[in-house]
């Protein structure tokens, strides 16, 4: 005597294999998101090494004339701009920045740093625009301690 495999009251029809197929396709998706987020967080974590960097190169350029006539601690805005922009040439890490700027004031250097990150399955939904990343760097020039 042979034993049916499925008793005949049994209906499978698959529901099991639709259900895995369903979270396998959900698990990509939040797997795809967060890839994307996680560039977005490296390049804005890469551009804000950059501008700080950039700012306290900057800050650098203090204007010894005035320094040494009365003691006046200031910077002096071509110097600084310059020192700011020479350091951002030299950086190794900037692979999404497409533009800075420097402003410089006698008190302070601030540097706009600006990056694109293309997505890939958020790009999907926003096609041909990438992730634009700002990120704002300022320093100013301090006192050191005196012995």
């Amino acid at each position: 005597m042979t034993v049916p495999v499925r008793s005949p009251g049994c209906r499978q029809s698959g529901q099991i294999t639709l259900l895995g197929i369903g979270v396998v396709v959900l698990l990509l998706f939040v797997g795809g998101v967060s890839l994307d987020l996680w560039r977005v967080f490296s390049e804005r974590r890469a551009l804000a090494e950059v501008a700080d960097a950039a700012a306290a190169a900057g800050a650098n350029g203090v204007d010894t004339a005035a320094y040494r006539l009365d003691g006046t601690l200031q910077l002096d805005q071509s110097l600084a701009t310059r020192l700011a922009l020479d350091n951002v040439a030299t950086q190794t890490d900037v692979g999404s920045l497409t533009a800075v700027q420097v402003d410089a004031s006698v008190e302070v250097v601030v540097v706009e740093v600006r990056g694109e990150v293309p997505l890939t399955l958020l790009g999907l939904f926003r096609p041909a625009e990438p992730f634009v990343v700002v990120v704002l760097a300022e320093a100013s020039p301090r006192r050191g301690l005196t012995p």
